[in-house]
Parts: structure tokens; sequence; C-alpha cells
């Protein structure tokens, strides 16, 4: 473990940290860091060695996730969508469809995306209206996904759609179905690219599936069935955003405190000060909580026990905190803190999108809160 360690802070810090500012500047996708992340192991680590990946437990994994998100948050969080992307083939695929993908997917030949969302379905994601219709070897699929990571960029797409039911009343879950979607397949686009206020190296667009014909051999578990893949991965998804937004708090934290030892007014490094000393002691504080707890989940889950409510809990205080750590890390570098000579702004632009995305913190709330119902 402190070998990988020590191989994903090498890479982050000769390869990732020095390219992030102009790329987050220009808005320019990373694929090559993925590519070189592949080659490095670093995109299966949660996947068994016979597919070609680490065979690491989740524990490992997600504190490389963390040290690449302390470097650039979008590939951090890149390779946390890739790894929700490959969950259902890894899951629910047959030993056929695992032996013909996967090892090019976890060897980072092929970059993945996670298409759930919906412009109409979003926190209440089993209303998704997307349709995949039998169509003879097949299905046809018609529909919009939003707020898709890696849009037009990715090589295959997890896409979750309906084969049966309507996207309203309390079975709509169950006619939703898992499919994968090589990026080449006919009627697949990406629109424009989102504007956003951070992770702008990461690219976010809807997806548009406008007559693709996938072959009924890329149904991914069984007909109906998908939703039940859909929520299992984005449990594990949660912990990767903990992860991500640990990383990130931390690198916040990073900037603030080597900046306090070094500024000096009053003839003395601001650090000496209590205002700031002891804010940046909260900071610290607060990032060490999100670590134990991401990591005390991930224990829960590498045992096989029931991990869902803490996965949340993590994902909920984890990305609480990197909202605070940044806003402080502003507050602390002052006036260097609001201009892009420096990181602290971007790492606050960023540190909002994790209270977002894979389930809003509101929707982390109502999952702790229905299991403490004992539902």
């Amino acid at each position: 473990m402190q070998e990988l360690l020590e191989l994903t802070r090498e890479l982050a810090v000769k390869e990732l940290q020095p390219a992030v500012d102009a790329a987050e500047r220009a808005g320019t996708f990373p694929r090559e860091a993925f590519r070189l992340l592949g080659r490095s192991g670093l995109l299966g680590l949660p996947y068994p060695e016979q597919w070609g990946g680490g065979g690491q437990p989740y524990e490992v994994y997600l504190q490389v996730i963390e040290e690449l998100a302390r470097a650039w948050l979008a590939v951090g969080l890149g390779v946390s969508v890739h790894t929700l992307a490959c969950f259902p083939l890894a899951t629910a695929g047959t030993p056929q469809q695992q032996e013909r993908w996967l090892p090019d997917m976890l060897g980072g030949d092929l970059l993945g995306a996670y298409c759930l969302s919906e412009p109409q379905s979003g926190s209440d994601a089993a209303g998704l209206a997307t349709r995949a219709v039998a169509s003879g070897d097949g299905y046809r699929v018609d529909g919009v996904k939003a707020w898709i990571s890696h849009a037009g960029q990715a090589d295959f797409y997890s896409l979750f759609a309906r084969t049966s039911g309507e996207p309203s009343g309390p079975d709509r879950a169950r006619g939703i179905s898992c499919l994968h979607v090589p990026a080449a397949t006919a009627g697949v686009s990406a629109a424009p690219a989102e504007h956003k206020m951070g992770m702008r190296g990461s690219v976010t667009a809807q997806m548009i599936f406008d007559g693709a014909q996938v072959p009924a051999g890329h149904l991914l578990g069984e007909e109906g069935r998908g939703f039940s893949i859909a929520l299992t991965a984005l449990d594990s998804g949660r912990l990767g955003i903990a992860a991500c937004a640990t990383g990130l708090a931390q690198a916040a934290l990073d900037l603030a405190a080597g900046y306090a030892r070094e500024r000096h007014q009053f003839g003395k490094p601001i650090i000496d000060f209590e205002g700031v000393s002891f804010m940046l002691a909260d900071m610290a504080t607060a990032v060490e909580a999100s670590r134990a707890l991401y990591l005390a989940a991930a224990r829960r889950k590498d045992a096989g026990q029931d991990f869902r409510p803490q996965a949340a809990m993590a994902k909920l205080l984890a990305s609480d905190t990197a909202m605070r750590v940044t806003i402080d890390a502003v507050q602390v570098l002052g006036g260097y803190g609001y201009v892009a000579d420096f990181p602290a702004e971007r790492y606050l632009r960023e540190a909002k999108v994790l209270q977002i995305v894979e389930g809003t913190n509101q929707i982390q709330r109502l999952v702790i809160a229905r299991s403490l119902g004992g539902r």
C-alpha cells in the first residue's frame, strides 16, 4: 500500500500539479493524464486482477483518489467517475462481457462515463424517461442524459434507460435497465459542454441518444433490474466523492498554512496570531474528521457490511468540509486569496460542485435519516 501511495504522490507532483493551472484556465480535458494513470495501474484499483484491475480494497483505492484530487480535482474526480462507470459491468456483467471489455476499461485504453441523470430527473433518478425499446436483435435508445462527466470524451457510456413502464408512479424504478454503449455507436452524440463555475478541465454536457441501436448482448444484468445497479454503484461512488473532497480540502489547508507561515504582519508570521492559527486548527480538524469517516465507511464496504448510510455521511461531511475549508483558505490569504495568481480561489470554485454531484447533500441527509428510521 505504501509503495502505491508513493507512486501516486510522485505522479501527482510531477505530472498533474505542473499542468493543472493552465488546463483549468483553458478548459482542457486531461485525457493523457488518464492514459498515464491507466498505464500506471491506477484506473482499475478496486477491481479484480483477473480483468487487469489492481485487486485493492476500497480503503486503499480511496486514498489514491484523495492524493490525485489533492493535486488536481478534475483528475481525482475523473478516476472516481470512471470507476463508477465500470461498476455495472464488473458486478452485473456476464463472464463473457467482462472478459471482452473490462481489461481495456481498467487499463486506461477506454475511459467511461455514467449516464443516469436527465434534464427532468436528477435527485429523483427513478423518473428517467430515456427509452430502450426492443428492436431487431437489440434495443433502439432515444433520450437525453444531463450533467454527464466525460461527455463526448468517454469511449463508453454506462447507460440507464427505461425498457418498460412509465417515468411516474410508485413503480417507476422497476422498468429501468443498464446498457453498455460504446461511444462510436451511431446516434450517440454530446451536446456543447456546460460553462461551469469550476472544474473546467472536466467536461460536463448532455448526452443525446437519437435512435442509437445497441445490441442485446450489451445489456448488463437482467432487463428491468438496472435501477438497483445504479443505486449500489452510487453508494460506492459517494465514497469517491468524499475522498475527492478531502483531497481538495487538504490542498486548501496546505496552501493556507504555508502562506500563514511565510506572511509577516506587525513583525511576525500571521500564523502566530490566534485569529489565524485557530482558524487553521479548525480547518485541520475538519479535514482529519472527513478522512477518518470515509476510511471507516470503506472498511465496512471491504468487510462486506452495509455501508450505505456511512457513505452518505462521508460524502456529506467531506463535501461540506471542503466548502468551509476553501472559504477559510481564501480568508487566510486575504486579497491574494481572491486573485487567480494563487489557487485558493479555484479551490473555492471547485468545492461547491462536491455538494451537488452524485446526490446533493440534501439527498445524503435523506438517505441517513431513512436509515435511522429503519428504511
